[in-house]
């Protein structure tokens, strides 16, 4: 067990970009919760992939809303399986390759890596209901997203790096639905 501890604590430290390391990707309240640990199977293409998401779409957000907060970023195949077959929040592995499960390419082979992020300074001053309206629009036509997903708790959402961008958008708010495809 020291081995794994001294492996995590090496990979917790790596600078991903300016204001982001590994560690806030790392935390998983299904592994606090189940005791699995959420540790990448090719730590070397988690390390690229995250890094992209945060240099193209992490810190440009920062600079323009201020400090992010990370729900949920990384997950192992290991991890996110376990959460998919029980209901917890997580969609199967193939549909979470090269998204929350940055250490593994989609079906195309392609690359890619997400997280699920809050944006305390857009909250305080979103006081309508279709407030994510505003930030999904300022992110369509500012970033080279892949993926936006919002959900109604905390105006919460997923937003992804990818190799081959699909740029769309879906809400789970008031119903779920497709904004943009």
């Amino acid at each position: 067990m020291k081995d794994i501890f001294w492996k995590l604590e090496k990979l917790g430290r790596v600078r991903l970009s300016e204001h982001f390391y590994m560690r806030q990707f790392l935390y998983s309240e299904i592994g606090a919760a189940y005791g699995i640990l959420n540790v990448p199977d090719d730590p070397d293409l988690a390390i690229e992939t995250g890094t992209q998401l945060c240099e193209q779409i992490l810190e440009p957000l920062a600079a323009k809303f201020g400090p992010i907060v990370v729900r949920s970023g990384f997950r192992s195949a290991r991890l996110n399986d376990f959460g998919a077959r029980n209901g917890l929040k997580c969609a199967s592995n193939e549909k979470n390759f090269a998204y929350h499960i940055w250490d593994h390419r989609d079906a195309a082979g392609h690359k890619g890596a997400a997280a699920c992020v809050v944006i305390p300074s857009f909250n305080a001053n979103a006081t309508e209901r279709d407030s994510w309206k505003q930030l999904a629009w300022y992110i369509h036509d500012k970033l080279s997203y892949h993926r936006l997903t919002f959900f109604s708790l905390d105006n919460a959402f997923n937003v992804g790096w990818h190799e081959k961008p699909r740029r769309e958008i879906y809400s789970r708010m008031p119903k779920p639905h497709w904004f943009l495809r």
